[in-house]
């Protein structure tokens, strides 16, 4: 049955993954946002089946709430007509396309050349007061960085949503 469940739930992730990009039923930013909550929730149900509940859960509480309000904030106060008149470039596809398959090369390469999981002793299982104590002690900095460009994220929003005084 676990095995069933993780196939079910990857391939969701994968596919909802992929319609939040490349959406062939609508062009609207509100429905990729949609398809990403649905591939946050299939994250999560992975996380569930590693025996990993506390990260289940503050995936879906962190990301599936507050950061898809965010987003749909954003989205809204975009002027949506205004980018779907706008036409798509070649040079500018040919560029992306080259870009993004430069940066996954990289990023693969990295991966492969620095021994990730080697040595890995996980016993992270199920256990929140553990997984704080190594969060605040052996990983503090880059907590604090994460904290640091969420609050740049939030003083940015609130800046492009104020209105000009004429």
């Amino acid at each position: 049955m676990t095995d069933l469940l993780f196939y079910i739930f990857s391939a969701l992730a994968i596919l909802c993954g992929l319609m939040v990009v490349a959406n062939p039923f609508s062009r609207n930013p509100v429905t990729s946002a949609m398809f990403l909550v649905l591939t946050i929730v299939s994250l999560a149900g992975l996380f569930v089946l590693l025996h990993a509940y506390f990260i289940a859960a503050v995936q879906i509480l962190v990301y599936a709430g507050a950061v898809m309000v965010l987003f749909l904030f954003v989205i809204m106060l975009l002027d949506i007509r205004a980018e779907e008149r706008r036409r798509m470039k070649l040079f500018g596809i040919i560029t992306g396309l080259g870009s993004v398959g430069g940066l996954a090369c990289l990023l693969i390469r990295t991966i492969w050349n620095s021994g990730v999981g080697e040595g890995l002793n996980p016993t992270l299982e199920g256990e929140t007061r553990l997984l704080g104590k190594t969060l605040f002690t052996q990983y503090l900095l880059p907590f604090e960085v994460v904290s640091i460009l969420l609050l740049v994220a939030m003083v940015g929003v609130i800046l492009l949503s104020k209105k000009e005084l004429k």
